[in-house]
This record gives structure tokens, sequence and C-alpha cells, in this order.
């Protein structure tokens, strides 16, 4: 369920107006709903909870809700998050330094990553996130040496490769033994056992994450019963293990799909493996909580109608402001704000950038639009603004925070002059 309905015959965000906004801020713009982001945090909650003997180990507060920030990491985003207790899964300082500065506090930030620098290891160190996820052998020697240098012992966990992929995509398969992240389960365990030897580092866990956008619970049960496995096996070797990152990656309905998996089963199947285990979960949605809770608004320059009959549909949005469908093949429902009568037709929906591959959908079946129309992309607030830039040199986009009928830019969309301000010209091409 997400708040973006049709009301009085014009779409909007809670109580709020799209075209109000589109008005008032210009378009493309980004639009979020705090009351869909907070519901989703809720169900999350709820159902974890309701597993609490199984999945919060010895946790007063239960297992770990930590917002993947790469999936929308606009600052009213994360402090909306914030407030109702959510942590944060971050990929680099920068996330760390975002997360922080929303409210989210360090105890409850996990640093995950595949290339961590020194210098992020040292900030992590310094800032004491809850946890560092260490990928390979070669960032423990590191982590290690760093935190010898500072006198510390930060806790770790260790990533597993189980080699199970899944997700709605090649690119978004995090799992598999091609992919980059991670280690395999015999590595995990040497890792662990060396890492426990360790006067620098403290392990606590391990950590999985298989992939995004997956609508089916089968392979990520396999990657935790594999997890599992690998917690029996360090634990017979003496190893302390208290906690497991079971990341994200459960789907959302882009193309309004009713046979999804639950959360409530999601967390239920967890909870039966990991039951008896003794750890305190930690789980890193992204677009779960995110995706439904934002849309792209965009205008209609033209319609190119070809004597062929081919009709584009040439939108003020491109795949510089949403990347997903040129990146991925990504899916974006798109409806009209305020919908028109008469018979549908088909369009190619594509953007102004100069590129044949900014193109958002072919043969789209849409009730009849017009230059000047306003349109919204559903289901475009995970990996929508955060992957944006400023291609062709258009501005960047901007980002709205809807809270029932109010309404505020959270990311003003920046002026031409601002855009050049960033990129001082070398000193002997002054006049």
């Amino acid at each position: 369920m997400n708040h973006f309905d049709l009301i009085d015959g014009a779409l909007h965000a809670e109580g709020a107006p799209l075209s109000e906004i589109a008005e008032a801020v210009g378009t493309p713009v980004y639009v979020y709903s705090t009351a869909t982001l907070t519901r989703h945090y809720n169900l999350l909650r709820q159902a974890v909870d309701a597993h609490r003997d199984a999945l919060g180990g010895s946790s007063k507060d239960g297992a770990l809700i930590a917002f993947a920030v790469k999936a929308n990491s606009n600052l009213s985003v994360l402090a909306t998050l914030a407030k109702l207790g959510c942590g944060a899964d971050t990929v680099s300082e920068g996330e760390i330094r975002r997360a922080l500065a929303a409210g989210i506090p360090a105890d409850r930030i996990i640093f995950s990553g595949v290339g961590k620098t020194d210098a992020e290891l040292a900030f992590a160190i310094e800032t004491g996130v809850r946890q560092i996820n260490v990928e390979s052998g070669a960032e423990l020697d590191r982590l290690i040496a760093v935190a010898a240098a500072k006198d510390a012992a930060p806790a770790i966990a260790v990533r597993v490769n189980p080699n199970i992929g899944a997700g709605g995509h090649a690119k978004i398969t995090t799992g598999g033994a091609t992919d980059k992240f991670g280690v395999p389960v015999e590595e995990a365990i040497a890792l662990y056992v060396r890492a426990t030897a360790s006067a620098h580092v403290t392990p606590v866990g391990l950590a999985c994450h298989i992939g995004s956008q997956i609508t089916d619970l089968a392979p990520m049960e396999a990657a935790f019963r594999t997890i599992r496995g690998v917690v029996e096996t360090l634990r017979a070797r003496g190893c302390a293990v208290t906690r497991l990152d079971l990341g994200g990656g459960l789907g959302v309905p882009y193309h309004g799909q009713t046979d999804l998996p639950s959360i409530a089963d999601y967390a239920a199947m967890c909870a039966r493996v990991l039951d008896g285990l003794e750890v305190e979960a930690a789980f890193e949605p992204g677009r779960l909580l995110a995706a439904n809770a934002g849309v792209l608004v965009s205008r209609v320059i033209q319609v190119n109608q070809r004597a062929d009959g081919r009709r584009f549909l040439v939108l003020d949005a491109g795949m510089n402001d949403l990347m997903r469908p040129a990146l991925y093949d990504a899916f974006h429902d798109l409806v009209p704000v305020q919908p028109r009568q008469g018979e549908a037709a088909a369009y190619d929906l594509v953007g102004p950038i100069c590129e044949s591959t900014d193109i958002f959908a072919r043969d789209r079946q849409l009730a009849p639009l017009q230059a000047g129309d306003l349109v919204a992309f559903l289901s475009a607030g995970a990996y929508g603004a955060v992957l944006s830039s400023e291609y062709n040199s258009r501005p960047l986009v901007a980002e709205v925070l809807v809270d029932g009928e109010r309404w505020a830019v959270v990311r003003p969309r920046p002026t031409y002059d601002e855009m050049w301000a960033r990129e001082p010209k070398a000193d002997w091409l002054k006049q």
C-alpha cells in the first residue's frame, strides 16, 4: 500500500496535490510520502517483533532494522526513518556521515561494502559504528592494521557468499559464486577463526545478502540455512557468534503483482531458520521501505507521431533522473496526474537525453496524453534520485517530502550558476 491516490480526479501524495508541487518546484521532481515510509517500517518492525525469541537474541530492542542508505540517501527520508527507530546500512564514509547527520546513532549503523579504504575504516572505528562487515581476507588484514594503530578492537561480521544468487535482474544479484561480494563458506570460517585470535578486531557474527528484488523466499531460506551451518561450525570450534546480518532484498510489486511473499511470511521464514540459534538478527531493507514511498513527476514535452503509427511520448525526465530502466531493464508504471477520458493507445516512453538508452518503456498502453500533461512514475522512491546525475548538463532532479497536506523541498534543483560554480576554471584559463 502507498499513499498516492486520486482525489477529486487528480493524483495526490497524501493530502498534497502533485500538480501543486510540480507548479511550484518544476519538473522533474521526486515526491516522497512520510505516511508510506512509516507504514512500511512499522509493518516490518511488527513482523520481526512477532518472532522476538528467534530473531532478537538477548537485545532488549529485538532485531535491528537498518535501512540501506544506498536506496535513498535523502537526509529528510533518513531523518523520518531515524525518528521511527530505524538504523542504517552504509557502504561509504559519506553514507555513515549522512546517517549520523540524519540522527541515526552510531551504534545502529552497519558499515558494509567490498572496497572500504583505510581512511573509511579508520573513520568507522572512530565513529563507533555497530559493526564492520568484512568481505575478504585482504580487508581483514587492513582493518587489523588500522585498528592496531588506534589501539582499538571494533566489532566485525564476516560476509559469507553462499553461492546462492537471486534477484530481479543479473545486475542486482550479489550472492553467486562469480559475484564480488563476501567470501565462500570455508574461507569465511577460516577468516572468522583468524579474527578471533586477533586483539584488534572483535568478531561478533556473520553477514549475508544474495540480491535485490527477490520474489521467492526459497533462495533466501537456502542461503540462511547455509549461514546457520557456518554458525554451528564456528561454535564447535570455540568461536562466539551472537549476531546474524541477513541483508535485505525482499521484492516489491513494481508490476502490480499480488503474489509476492508478504513481509510476515518473510519474517516467519527467518525465524524458522534461526530458531534456537540464540542470535540477534539484523535486516537491511532498502527498496522494501522506500520504493513505493516515492514517485517521479514529469511533464510531457510533446508527442512525436510517426507515419508508421509509432508514438513517442517525450518527457522532461530522462535516464539521468531515473536510471533503473536503462541500467537493468526495470519496470515503472506511468500514470497521468490528471487522467483524461479516451481510448488507450501504445506509446514509447522516452526522455530528452541524447542516448538511445534513454527509453523508459516500449509500447506502453496509456490513456490519451498531450504536451503539458503531468505524469508520475510509480514505485520510484528507491534507486531513483540516488542514481541521478547532471548528464547533458541538466540540473540535478529536485526532491520533495510530503507529510499530510504539508510538503517541503528537501533537495532543491540547482541553478546553472550553482552548477558552474562547482567547476572553477584552471588559473591559466581565467581572463
